[in-house]
């Protein structure tokens, strides 16, 4: 399984493409990250010869798009996007179970440090686990700050 929490992987560019629906721009995510998180009906639809990025636009129901403009919104998915989803039991590290009422809480000021602990010990799936496709860290970082 790849690294997904590596910060010299090189493999997903940064090449910018727009979302169909909003314009936004997306960023690259691994097919094994769609094929784990699309509900069956959508997965049937899936062609494993395109590249897809992810839409991060809270106000956009598109999660993934590929390069011919095919499209998957958050119905089609197995769990809610932190990105797009602003309750408190949704995800944000996918991986070790931490929602956003969890990192609310000024007793777990230490999740960042256990999360980075288990990085470290090659124990992440944020590629299989993670909507985004990557490192679920900086999201840890971002819900605890606005909280």
């Amino acid at each position: 399984m790849d690294d997904c929490c590596d910060p010299n992987r090189a493999d997903l560019a940064q090449v910018a493409h727009h979302c169909p629906h909003n314009g936004a721009k997306g960023k690259p995510v691994p097919l094994i990250t769609l094929k784990s998180l699309l509900v069956p009906d959508a997965l049937a639809q899936l062609n494993t010869h395109q590249r897809y990025r992810f839409c991060a636009s809270p106000d956009c129901p598109v999660v993934y798009f590929g390069n011919d403009t095919q499209t998957f919104t958050t119905d089609q998915l197995k769990v809610p996007v932190w990105a797009k989803d602003d309750g408190p039991e949704v995800p944000v590290c996918y991986c070790f179970g931490w929602r956003r009422h969890h990192l609310q809480d000024p007793a777990n000021c230490h999740v960042p440090d256990a999360i980075a602990a288990h990085i470290q010990a090659q124990r992440c799936g944020c590629e299989v686990n993670n909507p985004q496709g990557r490192c679920c860290l900086a999201n840890v970082r971002s819900a605890m700050a606005t909280s």
